[in-house]
């Protein structure tokens, strides 16, 4: 088996289930220690059955770390205590470093215009807004001297279609990308800095998705090169659900697969990018 990130230390918000879980589980079947971020005491108990799992299955060091990124001292709680695990359990004479930080965590309210609320709005840019500046403020000393360093931040095609009901959501993932290009130019010595930019994925989040947005985004599930699904080619699941959703949606692996490969040595010469990874339903120039 290849183990290209053998050694290397990553750490992974929202990952105790859905993209982040799968960037989680992409980046151990390469070798890379884990820091699996989870938000919600709901999910340690599943946060640690990951760390566990993957831990036997990719012969990696794996650890559980609850924190909330949304707040302010959330992030720096994450890094402290990625800290102490990794130092303790490392050789004394090499300091500790974080190669790798995935901001996946992130939380979307929909709403009109009308029926936007500031508690929403306050909400949402803390997640998906404060809390990646914050951890990257928080894990900056950490990053690599020599450019080795992968940041990616997960983003989203709402950040640039205008869909109805996303004045917030499709805000902060715009916030998001300006900040990956300003942090590129910034940490240019330590890492590589890049958002990826999924469509509709499978998972709980898209499923939350109400009747009339779903059919407001119908038109774009149409022209997405990729959604279509095929008779005889794609198993019957996802003939049947690309019926229900007017499209085939993506499966988590096929995101964690392009994060994957953003954060490989061969990735090196790319920063400062929005990289789709929407099936062709955003093409960006």
């Amino acid at each position: 088996m290849s183990r290209p990130l053998q050694g290397k230390l990553a750490i992974v918000t929202g990952a105790s289930r859905g993209i982040g879980a799968a960037i989680a589980k992409n980046l151990a079947s390469k070798g890379c220690n884990l820091v699996i971020n989870y938000t919600s005491s709901s999910s340690t108990e599943l946060a640690n059955s990951l760390a566990e799992d993957f831990s036997k299955a990719y012969n990696i060091q794996a650890v559980a770390v609850q924190a909330d990124i949304g707040t302010p001292n959330g992030p720096s709680a994450l890094i402290a205590a990625a800290r102490d695990h990794f130092s303790s359990s490392s050789p004394t004479d090499k300091p500790f470093q974080i190669d790798i930080l995935i901001n996946n965590a992130g939380v979307a309210r929909n709403a009109l215009l009308e029926n936007v609320t500031v508690a929403d709005f306050e909400e949402t840019y803390r997640v998906n807004v404060l809390g990646p500046l914050l951890l990257v403020q928080a894990a900056q000393r950490y990053l690599p001297t020599d450019r080795s360093g992968r940041i990616v931040n997960i983003s989203s095609v709402s950040s640039s279609t205008g869909f109805v009901t996303q004045s917030v959501y499709g805000g902060t993932k715009a916030a998001l990308e300006a900040m990956t290009r300003t942090w590129a130019r910034e940490l240019a010595e330590r890492a590589t800095v890049n958002a990826v930019n999924p469509g509709p994925v499978e998972g709980p989040m898209y499923a939350s998705n109400s009747p009339e947005f779903l059919e407001g985004i119908r038109g774009w599930i149409m022209h997405t090169p990729l959604m279509k699904a095929r008779e005889g080619v794609d198993s019957e699941e996802v003939v049947q659900e690309a019926r229900e959703h007017g499209g085939r949606m993506a499966r988590t692996a096929e995101i964690a697969g392009v994060v994957g490969m953003l954060c490989s040595d061969e990735a090196g010469w790319c920063t400062g990018q929005v990289v789709c990874a929407n099936g062709g339903m955003v093409m960006l120039h």
